[in-house]
């Protein structure tokens, strides 16, 4: 007689890892103690390898000039996190100045002094500290208090003072501070703020800051503040204009004369536009048809340098004299933001930068815009498909366009870069008609062999937008693994104007969503994407992005990545940084009122985490203050009542991101397998899966008491698994089973009791019976009780 089984109870046993087919253990990656690993199996060690080169991809960025001319501040990685490198002469070599465990986050140089100042924090807890280094003696000053957060350092024109932001006095606003550096013992808040107010710039006399009072991205002040007194006045929106209404305004600074304060704003426009404020008015110095997001003026306030974000590339225009071009504040802003035209009028020339042999000017993504002193030479970093993030500079020209020159070049690890795949730029249209533009990278020569699986990439912010940057280690990917990358800017985005930045602002939170589904439709369209085979992943609000698509979406994607992502919009505010707090609840709704709350819950993936049956791996940084730890711990111990494979992995010295190489390292290897495994599914990675066989032992139980004699059958369905087979002596049994990959994988077995016991009526039956029952461990405990 046969019993009916109708419950199973799966406990965690150790387990030995296997070759396929039995043979000897092979070499895996050993697991990094700053690295908590549940759910990973054992990585082989062959994944590294294939990795290595990828993983030695450098790249560099352009901080600052040296005040003394002795050439460029960079910030690049040789060893474990980037460091304070100079650099004397294009080309020329890199020379390490900083030595820190930790990484450095920006670079400053001091005028007229051969020092400079570094920004850096402790386990990407992001309270950031300011050091002082001199760079003939190479001894190092803390210039804070080694506890509380402080950004955005700047010099008063000599030297002589340092201002910057710092929450020392409560941990939630930003006060702005300044101090003597040659006098350890001057060191005074000069503005107590409520929020976050950061230092843009000093006047040239040295009397007075700008001040960028940030509220949210479609708010924010500028404001002149006296460093002696404190006494502030606000300039843009006009305090004084009652239709000024809200905008965004910021990156400000003086003038060499000290009569103009140049600034970006939004004000009555879309897009971002040039102003120059002087006593009597404001003048419009560009069209605002697409965002201007970084310039720079000479030291002699002789020419103006800006770069404008054209549908994500960068394309820079330069003026020969900022105070004689005309205002713009009476046209029609009428055209779209691809127009062609220059943004400025007059005296003016705009270029698109050019430094691959195969001229992928449109891939090219510039930043840390910045005059040499005294020069009419720009410094900045520029990235492209081809080409890792790495310094340029260039003379302004005004017989012709100017020639980038490099500054460093990067080691690639020998890969050829040329051949890493240009991004498509397309367009789909959403639910709603609005057309959503995404990157879509594909792979190149024998890797496009049928319809290929595809991965979507979605951005952080939300408020971020996806550049065509140099992917780095990501090109492995689409180079190796045959994928197809695809990276939306769903509405929400920056760089599209202000109208689609806030189109997904409070109970719109789930149209962003709806974009993905969208995607999702377009994907299918394709003839050479795999639709059967879509996986989903982002970092930070991309997190929750994938989240949410793996709990709305979830019939239609095979897996999903989740990297310091929110899984509860709630316990999300109230437990970030207080420093954050009111900045976030500007995004998505303050917690504290119940209508909003329940609209929070609603949308948080966490409420609907049952819906999770695919894959997942989850990914945080347990020193994280943007995203707190609690995030992802709530999210991976619910999609584990789903019983399905959960891969969690948790950096215990890291921050909002991994930063240290070496876990780095460890986590795209993880990353990789885990692609390989349930998303693309080939044969080909198949064959390279390792087995594992472990034991399963159990307790079988009828009306209380254990059957005498019998025999237990274990019949997994997955591919390449093996039945086993064990007696029953006592109810207890024991045998070993094998599944294809780690034994962490879910395997369905057809469970199958044959016994002679004397069983109730109803649970007899004249057929073999059988259970399927999920196994999802290395090694388990099965109890069966039958009343």
């Amino acid at each position: 007689m046969c019993l009916r089984l109708f419950s199973g109870v799966v406990l965690l046993a150790s387990a030995m890892a296997l070759p396929a087919r039995g043979q000897a253990p092979g070499p895996m990656i050993p697991v990094p103690e700053t690295i908590r690993a549940e759910g990973v199996p054992p990585i082989p060690a062959e994944v590294g390898r294939a990795l290595s080169r990828y993983q030695e991809i450098r790249s560099a960025t352009f901080e600052d000039w040296a005040s003394d001319g002795s050439g460029m501040y960079v910030l690049t990685r040789f060893a474990d996190v980037p460091q304070v490198h100079i650099v004397a002469t294009a080309g020329g070599a890199r020379t390490q100045l900083t030595f820190l465990k930790e990484r450095v986050r920006s670079v400053v140089a001091r005028p007229r002094h051969d020092q400079f100042l570094y920004v850096a924090d402790e386990g990407g807890a992001e309270n950031d500290q300011i050091f002082l280094q001199d760079r003939k003696t190479g001894r190092v000053r803390r210039i804070t208090d080694g506890k509380s957060r402080n950004v955005g350092p700047k010099w008063s024109p000599t030297g002589t003072l340092l201002a910057w932001s710092s929450n020392a006095r409560n941990s939630r606003d930003m006060d702005l501070y300044v101090a003597a550096p040659d006098d350890p013992h001057f060191v005074r808040r000069f503005k107590e703020v409520s929020g976050q107010w950061t230092v843009s710039d000093w006047s040239p006399d040295g009397s007075k800051v700008v001040a960028v009072e940030y509220r949210s991205i479609e708010d924010s002040r500028i404001h002149v503040v006296e460093v002696d007194t404190g006494k502030a006045r606000t300039i843009a929106p006009d305090p004084d204009d009652p239709k000024a209404g809200t905008s965004s305004n910021g990156d400000a600074r003086w003038s060499p004369d000290g009569k103009s304060i140049y600034y970006l704003s939004d004000l009555g426009q879309d897009f971002r536009y040039l102003v120059r404020h002087d006593s009597e008015k404001d003048t419009s110095l560009t069209t605002p048809v697409r965002d201007i997001e970084a310039f720079d003026l000479s030291d002699d306030g002789r020419a103006i340098v800006v770069v404008a974000n054209q549908q994500g590339a960068s394309r820079i225009v330069y003026a020969m004299d900022p105070r004689e071009i005309q205002d713009h504040s009476n046209e029609h802003f009428g055209r779209a933001a691809e127009d062609a035209r220059p943004l400025f009028i007059r005296g003016t020339r705009e270029f698109n930068i050019s430094v691959s042999n195969s001229d992928k000017w449109h891939s090219s993504v510039i930043s840390a815009l910045e005059f040499r002193p005294g020069s009419q030479v720009v410094g900045f970093t520029l990235s492209g498909a081809a080409n890792s993030s790495d310094a340029y500079a260039f003379e302004l020209n005004y017989s012709g366009y100017p020639t980038p020159i490099r500054w460093t070049t990067s080691e690639t690890a020998g890969l050829d870069t040329d051949a890493f795949p240009e991004p498509e730029r397309v367009e789909y249209e959403s639910f709603d008609g609005r057309k959503i533009p995404a990157f879509v990278y594909r792979p190149t020569g024998d890797r496009r062999k049928g319809p290929s699986p595809v991965l979507i990439d979605i951005h952080g912010g939300p408020e971020s937008q996806f550049r065509p940057r140099f992917l780095g280690r990501l090109n492995y990917l689409v180079n190796e693994l045959g994928l197809v990358l695809i990276c939306p800017n769903v509405r929400g985005s920056s760089g599209y104007g202000k109208s689609y930045l806030k189109l997904d602002n409070g109970k719109l939170r789930g149209d962003a969503v709806k974009d993905i589904g969208a995607l999702l439709d377009w994907i299918a369209k394709q003839k050479d994407l795999d639709k059967a085979r879509v996986g989903v992943m982002g970092g930070s609000y991309g997190g929750f992005m994938s989240l949410a698509v793996q709990t709305t979406y979830n019939d239609r994607i095979r897996a999903g990545i989740d990297v310091v992502g929110i899984s509860n919009f709630v316990s999300f505010l109230e437990n970030t940084q207080g420093y954050r707090r009111d900045l976030r609840r500007a995004e998505y709704g303050d917690e504290r009122d119940p209508e909003t709350r329940a609209v929070l819950e609603k949308v948080s993936p966490l409420s609907q985490a049952e819906k999770i049956r695919t894959p997942i791996l989850i990914v945080q940084g347990k020193n994280d203050p943007r995203v707190p730890f609690s995030e992802s711990e709530q999210m991976a111990a619910a999609v584990r009542k789903n019983r399905v494979p959960v891969w969690y992995v948790v950096g215990t010295n890291e921050g909002h991101g991994f930063a240290k190489k070496a876990n780095q390292d460890y986590l795209q290897a993880v990353e990789v397998a885990f692609l390989r495994r349930y998303l693309i599914g080939s044969d080909e990675h198949q064959a390279r899966e390792v087995a594992t066989r472990f034991p399963v032992s159990g307790t079988i139980m009828v009306g209380g008491r254990p059957i005498p004699s019998g025999k237990i059958l274990l019949n997994p369905t997955v591919p390449g698994g093996r039945p086993a087979s064990g007696e029953i002596r006592d109810g207890r049994f024991t045998l070993t089973t094998e599944t294809p990959g780690d034994g962490a994988m879910p395997g369905t077995y057809k469970v199958t009791i044959i016994s002679d016991a004397k069983v109730p009526a109803r649970y007899a039956s004249p057929e073999t019976s059988a259970l399927m029952v999920k196994i999802r461990a290395s090694g388990n405990v099965l109890d069966f009780r039958i009343p």
